[in-house]
This record gives structure tokens, C-alpha cells and sequence, in this order.
């Protein structure tokens, strides 16, 4: 559990991080939000250390940080930025390698921990072990940067914008990567974007910063329904409101008895997916299945409904 108590960064008369206070439960993805030179990343960057607040405490499963060495904290809390970060002179196996590396474990078991998270991201380890970092594409370099982050095992890994440089194809397979990970793993993450999509397709929870402020914090049906400011209900954006609400409600929410023509959608697919399918191939409804068992199906007229509720 992460706990961030009053943190304030002063520099000078300028106030970038202003008492900030909010916890993140283990083994949940917080996806803090704001427009540049909101504080997000200097709030993040507190909690490593790379930037030391001015007060205010950061405690990690009840320990300060503060009671930490710098370095020692580092090695226990993964680090993902935009553009990787990779060393481009080592090999994946070696970046992947480096922090367990620093921390002492045997060769034998840090061979072994680079092979298994490249199987995780989809990376065969005999094709890519060996690659140097321009020898991969953009996405297959974030893909190893994060798998770096994750290598030790860490308490914690913290993002800042880790999507940021990639197109929006390769960028949506990667947060999906990110999430099937972090359910796998049980990973306690905390993220910065300034990608209000991002932050609702990813974060269990919301912290939207504006000036140095934690203006909102919560789930993010929450944050699109009830926005707390003016801000942060233009962070979520009028027209967009009814599809991002969609994006956060699964099909089953809406499903009826009977049958439809075409392929299915599972049961925790969104009813924005299943909108996508409805007007893509101009059908009324579509099926919906469970464990590939038909459970029923879900209509465009249904759908429409309810986002209309929210509009």
C-alpha cells in the first residue's frame, strides 16, 4: 500500500506540488492525470526520491521512505519513462538484468527472470535475448523497458507518460499489455499521463492534479460522472462523456435473452467494443458469450439508451 501524506514540493516561491494526500491499495493501478505543469510528475517523482519534497511524508506498506537510502529505495521501486530509457550498448537480457544484477542475485537466476518476462510480454527469449535495443520496434523496446522495471520484483512500479512516443495502434496494445500483466502479477502500479482515455482504459483509480492540487480522487466511473471542477469535467470533455462512460461498463450490464447473427463479444467486453461492433457491421445486436458458452446478447438499441442517460 502506497500512502502519500501532505507531500509539498517548493522551489523557491513556486509551489509545483501542494499537500497532496491519497492512498493506493495493493495490487491496483493509479493513473494520476493533468495537463503539463500540473505537479503529476514531480508527485511521482516523490515517491522514488528523484525529487525530495519540501514536507510531508511518503510511506510504502507502512515504512517511510524517508527512512531509506535513496539508491536502496530504487532498487525495490521499478521505473518506466517515456522513450524506455534502455542502455542501446547492452543486450535486452543485460538491461532487463540490470537491476537484480545490482541487487547480487546468482547469474543462474537472473537468466532465468529475463526469460520468463520476455515469454510474459510475448517475446520469444532464444529470438530477442541477445537484440540490441535498436534492433527492436518502438513497441518491443517499451515492452522490454517495462519488463526492466519488473525484473526485481518489485513493491512498486511507478510510469511516467511509458506510452507517450509510441502510435496510437502499437500504444493501445501496450496499455493492454500493461493490464493483462498487472492482473497476472498482481503488480501495484502508479502512472502519469496527460491522456484522460489513458488514464480511464488503465487506472482503478483517478488522481486529476491542476496546479499543484489534487482536485479529484476516485474511481474512474466516478471521475467521468460526477467531475469535482470545472477542470476536471473539462479533463473528461462534454462530447466525450457517454463513450467513456460505455467504456467503463461491461455488456453483461445490458444483456438480454435470445440470439444474434455474427461473432461474439465475451461478457466483460465493453459496451463501447460492442457499440464499435454494432455500427461496423450495421447489425441490431450481437452475441455475447461466456467461457464460449452463448449467455444471451446485447443491442444497439439498448446501448444507445444508455448512453443517452449520460449525454
Amino acid at each position: 500500500m502506497i500512502e502519500i501524506d501532505k507531500i509539498t514540493k517548493l522551489y523557491g516561491s513556486t509551489c509545483a506540488v501542494d499537500a497532496v494526500s491519497l492512498t493506493a491499495e495493493t495490487g491496483t493501478i493509479t493513473a494520476i492525470v493533468g495537463t503539463s505543469g500540473s505537479g503529476k510528475t514531480t508527485l511521482l517523482r516523490m515517491i522514488n526520491r528523484l525529487v525530495e519534497p519540501s514536507s510531508g511524508e511518503v510511506r510504502i506498506n507502512g515504512e517511510p521512505t524517508h527512512a531509506v537510502k535513496p539508491h536502496l529505495l530504487r532498487r525495490r521501486i521499478g521505473y518506466a519513462i517515456q522513450g524506455h530509457g534502455l542502455f542501446p550498448h547492452h543486450t535486452v537480457a543485460r538491461n532487463i538484468g540490470a537491476v537484480p544484477e545490482l541487487l547480487g542475485w546468482p547469474r543462474e537466476k537472473i537468466a532465468a527472470r529475463v526469460d520468463e518476462l520476455l515469454e510474459l510480454f510475448g517475446m520469444e527469449p532464444a529470438e530477442f535475448r541477445e537484440r540490441l535495443p535498436l534492433e527492436l520496434s518502438g513497441g518491443q523496446q517499451q515492452r522490454v523497458g517495462v519488463a526492466r522495471a519488473l525484473a526485481s520484483r518489485p513493491d512498486l512500479l511507478l510510469m511516467d507518460e511509458p506510452f507517450g512516443a509510441l502510435d496510437p495502434i502499437i500504444r493501445t496494445r501496450a496499455q493492454e499489455d500493461l493490464r493483462a500483466i498487472q492482473r497476472k502479477l498482481g503488480s501495484t502500479i502508479m502512472l502519469v499521463t496527460h491522456d484522460m482515455d489513458e488514464a480511464i482504459r488503465l487506472g482503478d483509480r483517478i488522481a486529476v492534479m491542476d496546479g499543484g492540487e489534487l482536485v479529484q480522487y476516485g474511481p474512474p466511473e466516478e471521475i467521468v460522472a460526477q467531475p469535482a471542477t470545472s477542470f476536471v469535467a473539462d479533463m473528461v470533455g462534454d462530447a466525450e462523456r457517454p463513450m467513456r462512460l460505455l467504456s467503463l461498463i461491461p455488456v453483461s450490464a445490458l444483456l438480454e435473452p435470445g440470439t444474434a447473427e455474427g461473432a461474439p463479444l465475451p461478457a466483460e467486453a465493453t459496451l463501447r467494443e460492442a457499440l464499435s461492433a454494432c455500427l461496423w457491421t450495421g447489425r441490431e445486436a450481437i452475441p455475447v458469450e461466456t467461457e464460449g458458452t452463448p449467455a444471451g446478447r446485447v443491442t444497439l438499441a439498448a446501448i444507445r439508451a444508455r448512453a443517452e442517460r449520460h449525454a
